[in-house]
């Protein structure tokens, strides 16, 4: 009973760390939030309690509406085009070439250069009177004239998630590299002295055995970009009229632009509400995975 009792003593010494970051640094703000979601806090000292309000008003609102389907889109398009040239890029870096670790290193910059430096670089290339991408097309004929790209509602949209994808390439293709590096070589080697082809081998054994990477990443970058707030804040913050304003941003202009507290809470627990059905449509995915394999 004695060594039973130590033990169970023990182990939770080992998991009081953990628990105590839980409750200090997730579980109570997350409480905190759910409950100033509930009321009227502003400036004003105090506040009351004003049940469901917060929530009818912002789901009564059109525009909150089109402020989540402009961030699904966003964030579709963004972590898509990232996926997408990680996976190409990792290809490529992982094939046997000259200068390979080059190329490796060469992939880092962005994703080393402090984020803020890299977005304000990307506001200068965007600038229409001098900037780099405005001019590059001039010279080429492609268009008469300056083009502020941030000053229009199409362009600036996606102009947000072209730096968001620079951002955000190089941890994809180094996670999924490594990914692709942890395969045996001897599954690569045997479809090799079948015959198989490059593309073969990396439809039928590279791509099937990074699902499970490919699952995470997606994830982790999903939740990164639905949560993005540093480039379309030093980009556009949120304009013009509105059309990079994503959820995230909604919240910081209502609780520290309007200093609506309450229903600024409102509107972070609903993207908490999202970012939780992601995490659940993620662990369903691995389960079934494990299961997969273990038949």
């Amino acid at each position: 009973m004695t060594s039973t009792r130590s033990a169970t003593l023990f182990a939770l010494a080992l998991l009081a760390p953990a628990l105590i970051y839980i409750l200090t640094i997730v579980a109570y703000p997350l409480v905190d939030t759910i409950i100033l979601s509930f009321t009227n806090a502003s400036l004003r000292p105090g506040y009351d309690f004003v049940g469901w309000a917060n929530y009818q008003r912002i789901f009564g609102a059109g525009n909150f509406t089109e402020v989540i389907i402009r961030t699904f889109i966003w964030t579709f398009f963004s972590v898509s085009i990232k996926m997408i040239i990680g996976m190409c890029g990792a290809v490529l870096l992982n094939a046997a070439i000259p200068g390979q670790m080059v190329f490796r290193i060469l992939t880092m910059p962005p994703w080393i250069v402090p984020m803020a430096i890299g977005i304000f670089m990307w506001g200068w290339m965007y600038n229409g009177q001098f900037g780099m991408i405005s001019g590059l097309l001039q010279n080429f004929g492609i268009i008469d004239g300056p083009v502020a790209w941030l000053a229009y509602g199409d362009t600036a949209f996606w102009a947000t998630i072209v730096t968001d994808v620079w951002i955000g390439v190089p941890m994809v293709t180094i996670y999924f590299l490594a990914a692709m590096q942890s395969i045996p070589r001897d599954l690569h080697e045997a479809a090799w002295t079948d015959g198989a082809g490059r593309f073969y081998r990396l439809r039928r054994i590279t791509l099937p055995l990074m699902v499970p990477a490919i699952i995470t990443m997606s994830l982790l970058s999903l939740i990164a970009t639905f949560n993005s707030f540093d480039i379309i804040w030093i980009l556009t913050q949120g304009g013009p009229s509105g059309s990079t304003t994503t959820m995230i941003i909604d919240t910081y202009k209502t609780a520290m632009g309007s200093r609506k507290y309450g229903e600024g809470a409102a509107r972070a627990v609903v993207i908490s509400i999202f970012v939780t059905m992601f995490c659940i449509v993620y662990f369903r995915a691995v389960r079934k995975l494990q299961q997969g394999e273990a038949k």
